[in-house]
């Protein structure tokens, strides 16, 4: 075989066989054919003294010239007889590409037309058949397996560093384009009209009080540091005291006072600061500055990169266990729209004219695309290995045309020569 053959179409064990079956084909009728040369040779020697050696004769004559010529036709689409360049043989090696885009065509205009297309789908009522597939428990375990090793080649393939800058890119997108001040007013309007962030208003009285009656000597500190030098220290120490007890007193009022006047002054300013969110212009330029430096921080990067890694680490140990609450749920979604598929024909009348569609209009507008492939396959292939393959698919049928020559030659002959010696 030549290299181009081993390159392009190599062989395969069921061409080994074609091929044996083929030489012994090729064998018989070329055995014919010399058997017809030797009942001819050996009836034209006996014709003189045997007058019935002229029927033998003209039988193995003509069987000759059927096998020869129906020789030569099989010969000629694959190969140059005798390597003679004679016009119009050598079909396959020489016009391949032409066959390619007729068969391409004909497979377009047979196989893939609209109407044959849609006809088929109708038959076969895809969306039934999926349902009763993937109703099946096995089955739908089968295809979660199948989609969890799609998963983790999917994160083979996808860089960690390059999915945190896309999921920073989008975040630093949407929240460029949004005015984070209506919203975030919205939402804080209705927190402080329930009054839901009272808890962490006490939480943080409660902790100044506790700071300010833990930290008396850093009072003392203070104001005796800012006292003039002139006052006695006596003096700076009852100051000390003094402000010390009005403070601790005025922070436990507000900590035990839930209607206290600091309290609804901060409710009232809370209250304020929420529609300034929504409707002052300035408050909401102010709170995009806000977003922006904090896009704008080098932590969205690194928060982008940590989430992406957690998700990624519990999604791939969820898809890996085959008992895992997210395996189980797509294998339960998963029967459950088979079983939606197969029981109900709303549905899958649905889903047959969505595919009957989509097929359609691939057929009506691609179907020479599609079948295009046959074109670009058989042109990159050689000719005489083009040639060579094909013959293996169907010389040996082809060698039935040259012993049925030559049976159907030698009865034609014995024919003709019977009536021209009856008649003339």
């Amino acid at each position: 075989m030549t290299a181009a053959w081993s390159a392009s179409l190599p062989p395969t064990p069921a061409d080994v066989e074609r091929r044996r079956r083929l030489v012994r084909m090729k064998a018989f009728a070329t055995a014919l054919l010399v058997l017809m040369a030797v009942v001819f040779v050996v009836a034209w020697l006996l014709e003189k003294d045997h007058p019935w050696a002229g029927w033998v004769r003209a039988a193995a004559e003509a069987g000759m010239v059927g096998a020869l010529a129906d020789w030569f036709a099989v010969t000629a689409l694959f190969r140059r007889p005798m390597g003679l360049p004679i016009p119009h043989t050598a079909i396959i090696p020489t016009r391949k590409d032409d066959i390619g885009a007729s068969l391409s065509e004909f497979v377009a205009a047979n196989f893939l037309s609209e109407q044959v297309v849609r006809d088929k789908l109708a038959r076969f009522s895809v969306a039934s058949r999926a349902g009763a597939f993937l109703a099946r428990p096995e089955a739908a375990e089968r295809i979660a397996a199948e989609l969890a090793s799609a998963v983790r080649g999917l994160s083979t393939v996808l860089s960690d560093d390059t999915v945190a800058g896309l999921l920073e890119d989008l975040a630093r997108r949407r929240i460029a384009e949004t005015r984070v001040g209506p919203p975030l007013g919205r939402i804080a309007s209705d927190v402080f009209a329930r009054g839901d962030h009272h808890p962490l208003v006490d939480f943080v009285v409660d902790r100044v009080h506790a700071w300010i009656r833990d930290n008396y000597d850093l009072v003392n500190r203070v104001v005796t540091q800012r006292a003039p030098t002139w006052t006695p220290r006596f003096v700076d120490d009852l100051l000390a005291d003094r402000l010390y007890r009005e403070v601790e007193a005025f922070a436990l009022a507000v900590k035990e006072d839930p209607d206290h006047q600091l309290r609804q002054a901060l409710d009232r300013f809370l209250l304020e600061f929420a529609e300034d969110l929504q409707h002052d212009p300035v408050t909401m330029d102010r709170a995009d500055a806000v977003k922006e430096r904090i896009v704008d921080n080098a932590q969205v990067r690194s928060l982008a990169a940590s989430a992406w890694g957690s998700a990624k680490e519990a999604l791939l140990a969820a898809a890996a266990d085959p008992d895992s609450e997210l395996r189980r749920t797509v294998v339960r979604g998963l029967m459950s729209f088979g079983e939606r598929l197969r029981d109900d024909p709303e549905t899958a009348g649905k889903i047959d004219r969505w595919v009957a569609d989509a097929a359609g209009y691939l057929a009506r507008n691609h179907a020479r695309a599609i079948t295009g492939i046959i074109d670009e396959t058989v042109a990159r292939w050689d000719g005489e290995a083009t040639s060579r393959k094909i013959e293996l698919q169907v010389g040996r049928d082809l060698q039935f045309i040259r012993i049925n020559g030559t049976v159907v030659g030698a009865l034609a002959g014995l024919v003709i020569y019977s009536l021209a010696r009856l008649f003339l």
